[in-house]
């Protein structure tokens, strides 16, 4: 359904755009204070505004072909013109009259022969790191699923419900609801809603993630009364899940640098019913607090700080404000954190490291070193692993979830154990 843009929420869009844009923050922060601070503003204005924002940063790089040294409020107008099915006619109100033939123009003109940083929508230094393991029809694949927003993902707290029933108590609230094809705790929502309101997730029968990022949980193994670890725990999505998958017993670790970002997981925690997660602000990976615990746990889950590059339907605009220089940078506190994850594990213990990058030299690169370093570790096949927890997916070896291919995030996953 095309946009129905007021002048109003037109201006405001532009003058937030010209901020987004110089991608000094992430833009979703920048919405959100702009908002607080625009409070005014109803949700649909909100809504309204959102949906413009991300749309022209989900297709900048061809609206800057289109338009070269356009500025932010001409790229907008481009973007309702070219991609949001609105007609130069409708668009006359916010249009100046010196622009309307250099839209009329752009909007005419054809993709073929545009590069293929323009068709995918990636940076020419990421398509570069990925011509290492994809051809250009697979890039191009890629891109344009990278292109479109995510679906809505839920996890079922399996500590207090079970699928099924949380799927017929969904559809019995008229909201439409399927169960994701790889995970087995997951579900996914055709058309979003207002979650914080449903006695399902007020109740902690339900949690947003995204199907992904529940098979990282999946593959860490963690079963009842073990000893687990979550490295880098952020505000606890998979530490919920793999207390869940725990049912509760044994003792879960939640550790992050974070202490804002980790204070989310105590509501979460609240809600779940989960009792046996202890979250702890570690100063960084050689805090006493892990050396503590070196050689102790059952298993332990390192999903890595990383470019991000895989959530790009999520937050478009991470590809330009990383860079060459923040993944090798990223790339050292990941080989430090693959290290000093490693001490924590007990011999026969599992060890799973994962990013939400698409990128090799955050994955494969850091896994394969971290191995010829430590003859002491060997690799478990992801495929093995899934199939055992009954998931029928084959990425080979490591687990390597790609948008344009399972309609999850993009992520990378490797399981190494521990030789007795």
């Amino acid at each position: 359904m095309p946009l129905k843009l007021t002048p109003a929420q037109f201006q405001e869009a532009s003058t937030l755009l010209v901020e987004v844009l110089q991608f000094a923050a992430p833009a979703d922060a920048l919405l959100s204070a702009h908002f607080r601070r625009n409070s005014k503003l109803g949700s649909h204005d909100r809504a309204q505004i959102a949906d413009c924002i991300y749309g022209v940063l989900r297709r900048l790089l061809a609206l800057r072909w289109l338009m070269p040294d356009a500025v932010p409020r001409l790229l907008l107008l481009m973007w309702l013109a070219r991609f949001a099915g609105i007609s130069l006619r409708e668009l006359e109100p916010l249009t100046r009259e010196k622009d309307r033939a250099r839209l009329a123009e752009a909007k005419a003109k054809s993709f073929d022969g545009a590069p293929l940083s323009v068709q995918a929508e990636l940076p020419d230094w990421v398509i570069e790191s990925l011509h290492g393991t994809c051809d250009d029809a697979a890039i191009l694949a890629l891109g344009r699923a990278l292109q479109q927003p995510a679906p809505l993902d839920l996890r079922v707290n399996i500590h207090k419900a079970n699928r099924d029933a949380v799927l017929a108590k969904l559809r019995e609230t008229d909201i439409e609801a399927q169960p994701t094809p790889y995970s087995p705790w997951g579900i996914r929502i055709a058309h979003a809603f207002d979650l914080s309101r449903h006695p399902l997730f007020k109740e902690g029968l339900i949690e947003v993630q995204d199907e992904g990022s529940q098979l990282l949980a999946l593959l860490t193994g963690a079963r009842r009364g073990e000893m687990v670890a979550d490295l880098c725990a952020g505000a606890g999505g998979k530490t919920l899940a793999l207390g869940a998958a725990m049912a509760s017993s044994g003792r879960l670790y939640a550790f992050d640098i974070n202490e804002k970002r980790l204070s989310k997981l105590s509501p979460r925690l609240k809600r779940s019913g989960l009792s046996n997660v202890t979250a702890q602000v570690i100063a960084n990976e050689n805090d006493t607090r892990l050396k503590r615990l070196a050689g102790k746990l059952d298993r332990v889950l390192i999903d890595a700080p990383c470019s991000g590059l895989g959530t790009l339907r999520r937050n478009p605009d991470l590809k330009f404000r990383q860079s060459p220089d923040t993944v090798a940078s990223l790339t050292k506190t990941q080989a430090s954190l693959i290290r000093a994850g490693s001490k924590l594990v007990k011999a026969g213990g599992r060890l799973v490291y994962a990013t939400c990058s698409l990128l090799p030299a955050e994955n494969q690169a850091i896994v394969e070193n971290f191995l010829a370093e430590h003859p002491g570790f060997g690799r478990v096949p992801a495929n093995e692993a899934l199939a055992a927890g009954r998931v029928a997916l084959d990425t080979g070896e490591y687990l390597q979830l790609n948008p344009a291919v399972h309609g999850t995030d993009g992520f990378f996953a490797a399981i190494m154990e521990k030789q007795a």
